[in-house]
């Protein structure tokens, strides 16, 4: 085959074969991202067959990786991080220090240097985002408490991993690699700064300039109406920022994507800017998990089964049982610790950037990076099955644990009202289930009318938060009866059930209508299917998100067109139960 054609070959075989083996996984209910690796492998130079141009996929892996990161930053929310902070930050943090450790001695019992046994340990650390996200989607429960302690605990993991990909070339020479950063008698410490100072200005200058100039940007293109130049000026800030943070501040393009999505966040334009952009990311970062997989060597399954058994002990059970161990330490139900223990199972995109940054410097030998594709291909694989079994577990420990039963039902100084709690919040109040974006404007508008209510809300610092506030509220998951009984539910007049997570809303309804048989029931839904159930099940308000949308604009129209004599509540914005 010409040479000029090696790049679009590699492109048509990629894609295609990525298609084939992504459908497969997915009929094999196993995530697609498993096919894609598989893809890179058939097409590999350690396969049999036709072998792609493994310098052309690089620079395509480039690309992905420049869209995977942005799309991390685009998604990328202070403000979620900060809710769940008190548990999300410190557990991160030790969870990945344990789990390095773990690789550093396994790494040195195979008489690795440190340094790649370093590399090795932090790419077994940090999990994928890619697949959390879309198990969390695919169960429902993205924005449950548990599922924003899961993703707070790996946006923490993505900045940690985000700080090593910048220390690590100038680091190198002195855990035994090769770079050209750090040479004669240059001081280490000197190329630290300088690295920190390159960094320092860039995210000075994304924060004060781009925070400002990109939205502009963006406004006067979305001005002219052309959807292919408002995707077009998406993609050219991701690769354009990405490239001029590499070539003006060393800084790796990582980086420098990621930095661009979180200052694209900042604009009122960023969930179209996510819309637009996600095919092509998509595409992408599929290109970018095909060249993974093309460094893949098969062999290692067959030379080394010990040693890819104890990578994927390390990743599916040591990080699990690391990751359990600390979120009951931080006094949270075995439901939570499960969930976050499965969610951590699982290594990914980040394990390969560091693996092959790791291999580029002379850090990490060949046989480390096929181990470590080998433990992300099995633990992917295995990551669904493991979230199958958070629930069963967790009845059947409960069932035959004492010390799990304690745990559980460990004293929590915000599961109860306190004494003081005036006698308008214990009866005729409003119990509101969750205070998020929809539940703190239903409890601001509560207050204003004067209408008492209690909150209950699992996350503790939000609890605190309210208390502080003077706002009654407990801590718990409402789907425990011991938690609505805390909120007085038996002498409430109405529910209100504020969370997007719709799993648990039958349980909840069914405590408060045991407790108390006359109470009002609202909830909220974002899907249709749900929203009928719910109405035939809960015998009280449903609100289907677009439903509620749709009545808003047509009471709108009406009042516009109707003359004030004729106006009815309803045209005028009432909303009769």
């Amino acid at each position: 085959m010409p040479h000029e054609t090696s790049l679009i070959a590699t492109v048509a075989y990629a894609f295609g074969l990525a298609l084939v083996l992504g459908f497969v996984a997915e009929r094999a209910r196993l995530p697609a991202l498993v096919g894609y690796l598989l893809a890179g492998i058939v097409i590999g130079p350690a396969t049999p067959g036709y072998v792609a141009d493994v310098g052309a996929a690089k620079q395509l892996a480039e690309l992905g990786v420049m869209l995977l990161m942005f799309g991390v930053g685009l998604h990328f929310s202070l403000a979620d991080l900060l809710s769940v902070r008190r548990i999300a930050v410190p557990g991160s943090i030790a969870h990945m220090a344990i789990a390095t450790l773990l690789g550093v001695a396994v790494a040195w019992l195979w008489d690795w240097n440190l340094g790649g046994g370093l590399i090795f340990g932090l790419a077994l650390s940090v999990a994928s985002t890619v697949v959390l996200l879309r198990v969390l989607e695919a169960r429902g429960v993205l924005e449950s408490m548990n599922g924003r302690i899961a993703v707070g605990w790996l946006i923490v993991q993505d900045l940690v991993m985000v700080l090593v990909l910048v220390l690590l070339p100038p680091l190198a020479a002195m855990l035994g690699g090769e770079t050209n950063t750090v040479t004669g008698d240059t001081s280490l410490w000197l190329t630290l700064g300088v690295t920190l100072l390159q960094v320092g200005l860039f995210i000075a200058l994304m924060l004060v300039v781009g925070k400002r100039l990109l939205p502009w940007l963006l406004w006067q293109v979305a001005r002219t109406g052309s959807r292919e130049l408002f995707t077009l000026s998406i993609i050219a800030a991701a690769i354009g920022i990405a490239f001029g943070a590499a070539k003006l501040f060393g800084i790796s393009f990582a980086l420098g994507a990621f930095f661009a999505g979180m200052v694209m966040r900042e604009s009122k334009f960023s969930h179209r800017a996510a819309e637009e952009s996600l095919p092509l990311r998509d595409a992408f970062a599929v290109l970018f998990f095909v060249s993974v997989g093309m460094l893949f060597d098969p062999m290692v399954l067959i030379e080394e089964p010990l040693r890819v058994l104890a990578v994927v002990a390390i990743i599916v059970i040591g990080k699990s049982v690391a990751a359990a161990t600390l979120i009951l330490a931080f006094r949270y139900p075995l439901n939570t610790a499960f969930t976050v223990a499965a969610s951590q199972a699982q290594i990914g995109e980040f394990s390969f950037i560091l693996a092959g940054l790791g291999m580029t410097l002379g850090l990490l030998p060949e046989e480390g990076n096929s181990l470590i594709l080998a433990g992300a291909l099995i633990s992917i694989a295995l990551n669904p099955m493991l979230f199958a079994l958070i629930e069963p577990l967790r009845s059947r420990v409960l069932a035959s644990s004492s010390l799990a039963r304690k745990l559980e039902q460990r004293q929590d100084p915000f599961a109860e009202l306190p004494m003081t709690t005036e006698d308008k919040y214990l009866e005729g109040q409003v119990v509101l289930v969750g205070y998020g974006r929809v539940g703190s404007r239903i409890g601001a508008a509560l207050r204003e009318s004067d209408i008492p209510f209690v909150v209950a809300e699992q996350n503790r610092e939000q609890v605190e938060r309210l208390r502080k506030q003077g706002i009654a509220a407990v801590s718990g998951d409402a789907s425990d009866p011991a938690v609505l009984i805390q909120a007085h539910v038996a002498r409430a007049a109405m529910l209100v059930i504020a969370i997007p997570d719709t799993l648990n809303v039958r349980q909840m309804i069914e405590t408060a209508r045991t407790l108390n048989p006359t109470i009002e029931v609202a909830v909220r839904t974002h899907s249709e299917d749900e929203a009928a159930l719910l109405v035939k099940e809960a015998h009280g308000q449903v609100f289907f998100g677009e439903e509620e949308l749709a009545k808003g604009m047509l009471r709108h129209i009406l009042m516009r067109f109707t003359p004030p004599a004729d106006r009815t509540p309803e045209a005028t914005g009432g909303h009769n139960g």
